[in-house]
């Protein structure tokens, strides 16, 4: 079976996300260690952190199934060179709260040249703070998500993420979250069986699948290369029910996490118990 679970609240305390998922039948799970919309936010308390851990071990979740998100403030790519190092403050962060609460893995949007910079040069920067942040922390992956491609954000299509591996100095400690959604918007063929092994082909040619750590499995609300990032819940998009018995099926992915980001939190029960069934 997959280990299956969505991105679940972590109002009034970090300590809170493993109970949110165990009600929901979860046996994964992901969560912002921080108020996502400040750039700071106070520190753990060392009652938080421990709650965390001890609810974590209670409740059977193992850190290899739990992906902690960035906040979505951070622009690891920023042009200017002021805001890119208070991104790059505030993603040490991040990576130094999941440190602290025993997690393995910190999942976040690569960046945005913001029509500033190029490409290449975006790729870069972004290369370069994950390469800083390594340095100053043990032991937690940094996971580079796929991105639809909307606006002026870079990573969507393999090679550009491919590019940013490439310049990580700690190849150890970088990995990939492939999200469905994303993936199908910015223009590979997730549906259809020839296009499905056609685009994990072309992951593992650009990529490695030896990188990749996590799945966001969502529906897409919009149309194949569209590079417009809207989610839809399990089989109610463009992607189809068929997409989600191939993967749940797949076999190479046994032993990642799987994370929804389905917009209807009423129906993420029912999506986990399908998808768990599935999956057997």
């Amino acid at each position: 079976m997959k280990n299956i679970g969505p991105h679940v609240s972590a109002s009034g305390g970090v300590e809170n996300a493993p109970e949110a998922a165990r009600q929901l039948g979860a046996t994964a799970f992901a969560l912002f260690t921080k108020n996502q919309r400040q750039w700071v936010s106070p520190p753990l308390s060392q009652k938080s952190i421990d709650l965390f851990k001890e609810r974590c071990v209670n409740y059977r979740f193992s850190a290899d199934y739990i992906l902690p998100h960035d906040s979505y403030l951070i622009n690891l790519g920023q042009p200017d060179d002021v805001k890119l190092e208070q991104s790059r403050a505030a993603f040490l962060d991040e990576m130094q709260r999941c440190e602290q609460l025993g997690l393995k893995m910190l999942n976040f949007h690569p960046g945005s040249h913001l029509k500033m910079i190029s490409i290449d040069e975006c790729l870069a920067r972004i290369a370069e703070s994950i390469n800083i942040a390594l340095s100053k922390t043990q032991g937690v992956i940094a996971v580079i998500e796929n991105t639809a491609g909307q606006g002026s954000n870079v990573g969507f299509e393999f090679t550009q993420i491919a590019q940013i591996i490439d310049k990580v100095e700690d190849k150890s400690r970088v990995g990939v979250c492939i999200d469905t959604c994303h993936t199908y918007s910015a223009g590979y063929d997730l549906k259809t069986d020839a296009g499905y092994e056609s685009t994990w082909r072309q992951f593992d040619e650009i990529i490695g699948l030896n990188y990749l750590k996590a799945i966001h499995l969502n529906d897409t609300k919009k149309e194949f290369a569209s590079r417009v990032d809207r989610h839809d819940s399990i089989g109610k998009g463009f992607l189809g029910m068929d997409f989600f018995i191939r993967i749940m099926k797949d076999a190479r992915f046994d032993h990642i996490p799987f994370i929804l980001e389905t917009p209807d939190e009423s129906l993420w029960a029912d999506e986990i118990k399908l998808l768990q069934e599935l999956s057997k």
